[in-house]
């Protein structure tokens, strides 16, 4: 057994940001500056679209996002079940209604026909998830939200870097918005910090002045005689304004993050290769065809009918020193705090359940080396190797298929 743990996430930053971050402190420029300025600018250029800003968390992006909107109250925005509470939540804040769908079984994102299914003649709108780094369905998303003429925020919170057809989360050319997070334990790290990006020219000035109170400083803006223009507020906002010391951070994670998402595909490709053989008991998240996958974590789905329950894989993965944690916040649906928001639940959500019950997650990061990586295999092999042959074996269900030839990702590219 290692010596040393493998936790869920590592610190992503070295001696440049602290650095970079010493200057900001001894300039005396302590909030939102050049350097915010130029990490947005970093940030745009590499998800390939017209404007980025930063706020100071990837919660407070979902919630900017949403606000910029102007959803009214009673107005739906659908979102999956399986996902973290700062996407639910927010829709709740801005006076929406969040209507929470189910989800795929081998991606653990929104399942496009519960989707579709849902929407009312009340929908605004649709915020589904990259959950784990997975891109979702997004040629068929796009399609039904056109059809129906619906906004599209993309929670790309956990899809740094991740692709579809080539095309980076957060910048489909049907979406209206995308978000990202910068928290500690995703693939970059600002130590907090968020991003909201599109390619819609009209939103970008809305969403810099409700960032700042709704302050009119940072865009044009017509005179308002008796009203000094230094302190002039156009909207009803916000404080979301981030530091220049998670500007300085930020503009030297960029240039690291893409050995990071290699290195996290590289962890990933061998532990699939390496429990292939145990699919018998394990729903493995491969990398479906024309996506790339930016492996946030490292997911354990249970088959229906395992002879054994994820806590029990679970607790002897943490007594070898592995951290874990149930994927996301569940099953959003049975958490407390939706007793107290105004929701609807539409069709089943019987995969967000399941996933609840059956799957967990590992750290996928930089920090685990090839020591770590083959630990991880021989922990489960060692786990795994008392029930090969035993009579539950042959009453496993074999119909959750990694990837299904009739849901073609070939069929959904986008155009």
């Amino acid at each position: 057994m290692l010596a040393t743990k493998i936790p869920l996430a590592v610190p992503a930053w070295g001696q440049e940001e602290i650095n970079e971050a010493i200057d900001s402190l001894t300039s005396g420029m302590l909030t939102m500056g050049r350097k915010v300025k130029r990490f947005e600018e970093m940030w745009a250029e590499y998800i390939g679209v017209k404007h980025a800003v930063m706020v100071n968390s990837g919660s407070s992006a979902n919630l900017l996002a949403l606000s910029a909107l102007g959803l009214k109250p009673g107005d739906e925005v659908i979102t999956p079940a399986l996902t973290w509470a700062t996407t639910v939540f927010p829709i709740a804040q801005v006076g929406a209604v969040p209507v929470l769908v189910d989800v795929d079984l081998d991606t653990y994102n929104i399942d496009p026909q519960a989707m579709e299914d849902a929407i009312t003649p009340r929908t605004v709108a649709v915020m589904p998830v990259h959950l784990l780094g997975n891109p979702c369905s997004m040629g068929r998303l796009i399609e039904i939200t056109d059809g129906h003429d619906l906004d599209l925020i993309e929670d790309a919170c956990e899809a740094h870097g991740a692709e579809y057809k080539g095309q980076k989360m957060g910048s489909l050319s049907g979406g209206t918005m995308g978000t990202f997070s910068f928290f500690f334990s995703h693939h970059i790290s600002t130590i907090e910090g968020g991003m909201i990006v599109t390619n819609l020219d009209h939103f970008e000035p809305l969403i810099r002045s409700l960032r700042a109170f709704g302050w009119a400083r940072e865009v044009p803006h017509q005179e308002y005689p008796g009203i000094d223009p230094r302190f002039l507020f156009l909207h009803a906002g916000y404080n979301f304004r981030p530091t220049e010391i998670q500007g300085a951070f930020g503009i030297h994670q960029v240039p690291r993050l893409e050995g990071f998402i290699e290195h996290r595909r590289w962890l990933a490709d061998y532990w699939n290769e390496n429990l292939k053989e145990y699919e018998e008991f394990l729903i493995l998240p491969y990398e479906r065809p024309g996506t790339r996958h930016a492996r946030f974590a490292y997911p354990f789905l249970l088959r229906p009918g395992c002879p054994f329950t994820k806590e029990e894989l679970q607790q002897h993965l943490e007594s070898k020193g592995v951290e874990s944690r149930q994927i996301e916040a569940g099953n959003m649906a049975i958490q407390p705090a939706m007793k107290h928001i105004n929701h609807r639940i539409s069709g089943s959500l019987t995969n967000a359940e399941y996933i609840h019950n059956n799957g967990f997650f590992i750290g996928c990061h930089h920090g685990i080396g090839q020591a770590e990586r083959e630990a991880v295999v021989e922990y489960v092999q060692e786990f795994l190797a008392k029930y090969r042959g035993g009579s539950n074996q042959t009453n496993l269900k074999r119909n959750y298929s990694l990837y299904r030839e009739s849901d073609s990702l070939e069929d959904n590219l986008v155009s």
